[in-house]
């Protein structure tokens, strides 16, 4: 699953700590998928209901 976390992290203005604190989702799983790109489908759904996106908004190109 091709991931464009960080790209819509800083769009929204948002640290790494700022997003963990909302998704609930640990630092060291966030900054692995901004670095590697892809995650597992149920952290994804954390990470785009925190940011207010859509999963397709998260995931696709």
């Amino acid at each position: 699953m091709d991931v464009k976390l960080k790209e819509i992290r800083t769009s929204k203005g948002l640290s790494v700590p700022q997003l963990v604190e909302l998704s609930g989702v640990p630092r060291r799983t966030i900054q692995d998928i901004e670095k590697n790109n892809n995650c597992k489908v149920d952290t994804a759904l954390k990470l785009a209901d925190a940011l207010h996106v859509t999963l397709d908004e998260l995931c696709r190109d």
